[in-house]
């Protein structure tokens, strides 16, 4: 059987591990060994979503923890060579574009070990946004590539990147369909923050460019405050978001309801019934249109550009007239957008990844 190390360590990669890992574990030509670099140890951030979604335990935990970026991915970076050393896979996997990607394709190819990496070719054409870096860096030194969107292969084919090169239909799309069954059945949120579907705005903020500079977060705050006075607001605070506002002496109008970070399915049950999302999330984002909820982005460029020409989606600055302007103007799309279904595929992206890993392992044994 072919060995296959998959690299995770935060949020979204667990979500995405959770439907690509029961699709492997379908292969009978495959074996996978599951490490966690640590880059997200927050019982809330990682351990509910193994729990919750059935995700297979990890092999390995590592010890990343937080820090600067160079900390950070050079403690993963070690500590991972010595995992792909002891084990000796055919190939490792990664998802996204964390300092875990960026860790678990560099310590592979090192060392002359296959990468394949879920979720090819998105491109926002910001280089100050590190995610953007790390995309980049690791579909340079992939061997296979697995891309969401026909806009990602083209993305590639402009870079020169041609070669397993396989469109395959977005893994998130898989994800959230498979799981919105599981999460019809959960109502707890909207009783808990008693909140009524369609009627309420859902909030997450989290991305470096938005907490670390205090003018921006201000600006996002102030602007949260004021959506409350109109609507419900619920946010679930990021803890990245909760330290930065605490430096820089900023709170939430008690009208804004704040929780501590919730599960993937508490997640689905609130965007499936938000009236509107607020989000500078990339998978957010991207979820948003799955569930057909119109969404504003916190952000001056997306790597998810299908949801900005189809009107699911609108970009806002963060100045809070321009951030009210945008919401008042995408609410009015409530009920009016078009299927994401077109867009990502057919919900069997797991499935053919898992199926592509085997043929490319198995066309280049020896």
């Amino acid at each position: 059987m072919a060995k296959i190390v998959t690299v995770v360590g935060a949020r979204p990669q667990f979500v995405k591990a959770a439907i690509v890992s029961r699709a492997i574990e379908k292969q009978p030509e495959l074996t996978e060994v599951i490490v966690h670099t640590g880059q997200h140890y927050d019982e809330r951030m990682s351990e509910i979503f193994f729990n919750e979604l059935e995700i297979p335990r990890p092999a390995f935990q590592l010890s990343a923890g937080s820090g600067s970026h160079g900390k950070q991915t050079g403690a993963m970076l070690q500590q991972l060579e010595e995992v792909l050393l002891d084990v000796q896979p055919d190939a490792v996997l990664v998802y996204g574009d964390t300092n875990s990607t960026l860790a678990g394709a560099l310590a592979a190819v090192k060392i002359h070990i296959p990468v394949v990496h879920v979720e090819a070719g998105l491109r926002s054409f910001n280089r100050r946004m590190p995610e953007e870096v790390n995309r980049i860096l690791v579909d340079r030194i992939s061997s296979v590539l697995f891309c969401p969107t026909e806009i990602s292969v083209d993305h590639l084919k402009n870079e020169g990147i041609s070669e397993n090169v396989h469109q395959v239909g977005d893994v998130m799309y898989d994800s959230s369909t498979f799981f919105a069954q599981q999460a019809d059945a959960l109502v707890s949120p909207l009783q808990d923050y008693e909140l009524n579907r369609a009627d309420y705005i859902l909030v997450t903020c989290h991305r470096a460019e938005n907490t670390d500079d205090p003018q921006r977060l201000g600006n996002i705050v102030a602007a949260i405050n004021e959506l409350s006075k109109e609507r419900a607001v619920v946010l679930p605070l990021h803890p990245r978001t909760k330290h930065k506002m605490a430096d820089f002496g900023l709170r939430f109008s008690d009208k804004v309801t704040v929780t501590e970070p919730l599960s993937y399915l508490e997640m689905i049950v609130l965007e499936r019934n938000a009236g509107l999302i607020l989000t500078d999330s990339g998978g957010v984002q991207k979820e948003a249109f799955v569930f057909g909820v119109p969404c504003v982005t916190i952000r001056d460029q997306t790597e998810w550009t299908e949801t900005i020409e189809c009107g699911a989606n609108r970009l806002t600055e963060t100045a809070p007239e321009a951030i009210l302007r945008t919401v008042a103007e995408q609410l009015l799309k409530s009920g009016k957008l078009p299927d994401a279904g077109p867009y990502y595929g057919n919900g069997n992206a797991s499935r053919d990844i898992a199926q592509g890993i085997a043929s490319f392992l198995e066309q280049n044994k020896g």
